[in-house]
């Protein structure tokens, strides 16, 4: 079996493509998806993560945020986690 068979069983990423940043959350929009204002200035969609949503963590517009974007798509992530 050759290397590029085995990464075909491979699902998901590396942990290393991750990208994480912090923002502000400034707009609910349905199906628990928030914009979300990051540090840097840029605007992006975020969704809750399966962990948040099977905690039944809430997210409100004006709470900091930390989301997960991979390097692919730069508009788009993963909401993780909610800061204090």
């Amino acid at each position: 079996m050759t290397s590029s068979n085995q990464d075909l069983g491979q699902s998901g990423q590396n942990k290393k493509d991750i990208i994480e940043l912090q923002g502000k959350v400034i707009e609910n929009l349905p199906n628990a998806i928030f914009r979300v204002l990051l540090d840097s200035g840029q605007t992006v969609t975020g969704h809750l993560a399966g962990k948040m949503r099977v905690n039944k963590i809430k997210v409100l517009p004006g709470d900091r945020v930390i989301i997960e974007m991979t390097p692919y798509d730069l508009t788009k992530g993963r909401i993780t986690r909610r800061m204090r």
